[in-house]
């Protein structure tokens, strides 16, 4: 039997603003531990103690939009690992949205960067703990680059203000809040993957090229075959189609 898609109603979701931070996941997983039930967003102006992946340090200075949405048991284990790809399409919508006509196109770099002219302009961090109740709670950390972008990044990045965007903070996480919400709705606590690979790969960026993908231990080049249909990337080594769970990519 398939799963109601409204486990993920627009008017479920909560939204707690804040001026100053540490870092809004922070704040988010000690909601979740505190008992709250999720579909929570917290937004703040600023964060002293953003991070990104791998522990890097996020520019997190006013201007730009720094969210986190909670979730607790968003699905089964086994189907949480395209959640990646859903919450990227709600991001790279929700700033296609407020892109001046005749701007470059908004994609998505596996799993989850959003670009601009190959320009980073959005970090995406997704964290999950298991609580003490046995459930299990994941936060989705959002920063965008609206009005800065940092200066000592090893990769090309953007504001969105490079581009003429005039939408705040504030609007832009208007969009977000409605586009996450649809978005989670199609997924479908991971039933709707199907669905979500396929707008996924619809504004998805660098398909057919050659890549390298920085695996923990290792890299890797061949051609960017696209993704299976469980969201995983398929690496063409020119000997096998191999399959890629987690990695950073940098096209050639």
């Amino acid at each position: 039997m398939m799963q109601d898609r409204r486990r993920f109603p627009l008017e479920a979701f909560r939204h707690i603003a804040l001026d100053e931070v540490g870092s809004t996941n922070t704040d988010a997983l000690a909601a979740a531990r505190a008992g709250d039930q999720g579909l929570l967003w917290i937004t703040a102006r600023r964060q002293n103690a953003g991070r990104g992946r791998r522990g890097r340090a996020w520019t997190s200075e006013t201007g730009n939009l720094y969210a986190t949405l909670l979730l607790i048991d968003p699905a089964p284990i086994e189907r949480t690992a395209s959640l990646p790809l859903a919450v990227a399409l709600a991001v790279r919508n929700a700033i296609a949205a407020v892109m001046p006509p005749g701007t470059p196109p908004v994609e998505v770099k596996w799993p989850n960067d959003i670009l601009i002219e190959r320009r980073k302009t959005c970090g995406i961090l997704l964290e999950a703990e298991m609580l003490a109740n046995g459930k299990g709670a994941l936060v989705i950390g959002i920063g965008i680059n609206i009005r800065h972008k940092p200066d000592s990044a090893q990769y090309a990045v953007a504001s969105l203000e490079d581009y003429g965007v005039t939408a705040t903070a504030d609007e832009i996480f208007a969009h977000l809040y409605k586009e996450m919400a649809q978005v989670l709705g199609v997924w479908n606590e991971g039933l709707g993957i199907a669905e979500i690979t396929a707008q996924w790969r619809g504004v998805a960026c660098g398909i057919g090229e050659k890549i390298t993908v920085n695996l923990p231990n290792h890299s890797i080049s061949g051609r960017f075959a696209g993704i299976d249909d469980k969201g995983l990337l398929m690496l063409d080594t020119g000997t096998e189609l191999m399959p890629i769970a987690a990695g950073d990519v940098f096209f050639a």
